[in-house]
């Protein structure tokens, strides 16, 4: 019996190790979602003014003429996805949510694997689908806790580069949406190329911008124009969807860690009563072994 009190009163003690890491993780994440909260809310506005411009043109019509390489209407042969993860554990069902229906996505889309390629942003995904044997054409790993502007540029410059030299046709960009601290939402969005038909989408959803007939004078030219606004649109795209999803990454590993924290609350009341309990006929054990010393005594 001895013996089952100090195993239970060690499990005691381990579980109370581990909780008090799963609260400071939780602690963590928290400060790390409410940091990157408050930078996502004033990027947020510069991103919906760079779509509400790049809207505008489209509905003036001035991307009609464009020449610019994001705009290229060739044959779509190849197509790539970005998939965004997290390069770390321990941040729930993110992980396998953005996987999963990244690939449901991608089997309706291109059932034929020869037809498209990953470009993984986050060890998590570039390391999955190089298991599945998936053709990972690009890989970035290391994203910061709350990225910087200047992070996303090599990737879109990497990407931009790979479109231009058509190593893929057209590019989608899937990750988590945050939605708020408890749920998440999948997101699947064409970033390349950069047609009217995905900008007059997005201006439907756009109250004011589907309102708005506008007309432009352009100076210098339409051409110089967009081709400083269209990269500051497909930079805005990609940033933005790194940064939302590094937000749901930060609430999924904030959920988890409170979840393993009062998981472990539950086990060490268990156990403790485990332990009164075992302590309890420990004691009444030695009372009866005792009392009956005694008898024998008188006897």
């Amino acid at each position: 019996m001895a013996e089952s009190i100090h195993d239970v009163q060690r499990r005691i003690n381990s579980t109370k190790a581990t909780r008090q890491i799963t609260a400071a993780m939780q602690m963590v994440s928290t400060a790390k979602l409410n940091k990157i909260q408050k930078h996502a809310t004033g990027y947020q506005d510069y991103v919906s003014k760079v779509k509400a411009v790049v809207m505008h043109l489209s509905q003036s019509h001035l991307l009609d003429n464009s020449s610019s390489n994001l705009q290229s209407d060739r044959p779509v042969k190849k197509t790539a996805y970005l998939v965004i993860t997290s390069d770390r554990g321990m941040v729930g069902s993110y992980n396998s949510s953005v996987l999963r229906d990244a690939n449901r996505f991608i089997e309706e889309r291109t059932p034929n694997q020869d037809d498209y390629m990953i470009l993984a942003v986050g060890g998590t995904g570039a390391d999955f689908y190089k298991h599945r044997g998936v053709n990972v054409a690009y890989e970035y790993r290391g994203v910061s806790d709350v990225p910087q502007f200047n992070e996303v540029r090599e990737i879109v410059k990497t990407v931009t580069t790979m479109f231009n030299n058509q190593v893929f046709d057209e590019l989608f960009v899937c990750y988590n949406h945050f939605v708020n601290r408890i749920s998440s939402r999948f997101r699947a969005e064409k970033m390349l190329p950069v047609d009217k038909e995905t900008l007059t989408t997005d201006a439907a959803n756009d109250t004011p911008t589907n309102q708005l007939v506008a007309e432009y004078d352009t100076e210098p030219s339409e051409a110089e124009v967009l081709q400083v606004v269209l990269p500051q649109y497909a930079e805005s795209l990609v940033y933005g969807a790194i940064l939302d999803a590094k937000t749901s990454e930060h609430a999924s590993s904030t959920n988890a860690m409170q979840s393993a924290t009062d998981n472990a609350d539950d086990l060490i009341d268990t156990l403790q009563l485990h332990y009164n309990r075992a302590r309890q006929a420990a004691i009444t054990t030695e009372i009866t072994e005792i009392t009956g010393g005694q008898e024998a005594l008188k006897n």
